[in-house]
């Protein structure tokens, strides 16, 4: 059985998993992430994945108009419960996200 000399074994296959999932979708960058925050809705996510999101997200100028559109979108999907549940931990993504940035200015 093979092992890996990383000492973050579990968060570089999830990175390297992202980037060929990236690599092989035909989707401008910025459905893509939006698409990706649907299924993190869906899935009922936690704030950390939705923070792993921000900055692609950012770069793509992407608003928090949009991000509504999309919880808008799929409430009649995924349900209430699930869309309130997202619009809570991309809160707390970017609230992470902010103290982060504040820290290391």
């Amino acid at each position: 059985m093979p092992t890996t000399s990383s000492e973050t074994p579990v968060l570089d296959t999830l990175m390297a998993m992202t980037a060929d999932s990236i690599e092989r979708c035909g989707l401008a960058p910025d459905m893509l992430i939006l698409t990706r925050i649907a299924a993190l809705a869906a899935m009922d996510a936690p704030a950390m994945s939705y923070l792993a999101h921000l900055e692609p997200a950012m770069r793509e100028h992407m608003t928090a108009q949009q991000l509504q559109d999309v919880l808008v979108a799929i409430a009649p999907i995924v349900g209430t419960a699930r869309v309130m549940s997202a619009a809570t931990h991309i809160t707390e993504a970017l609230g992470i996200a902010i103290a982060v940035a504040e820290r290391d200015m």
